[in-house]
């Protein structure tokens, strides 16, 4: 089960963080500081929640 939760949050942020990069090169900065701002904490969020 933490093999699976591991890797669906891999890879939403990996996909979230691309995002990012891809506002950055419109010229979006702050679009992409929020976006990565938010894939930082769907890291952070299930270690409080989840993998306790």
């Amino acid at each position: 089960m933490n093999l699976l939760i591991w890797s669906v949050m891999i890879t939403m942020f990996l996909y979230t963080a691309g995002f990012s990069i891809t506002l950055w090169k419109e010229k979006n900065k702050l679009g992409s500081i929020a976006v990565f701002l938010m894939a930082i904490s769907i890291v952070i969020t299930p270690f409080f929640t989840v993998l306790r």
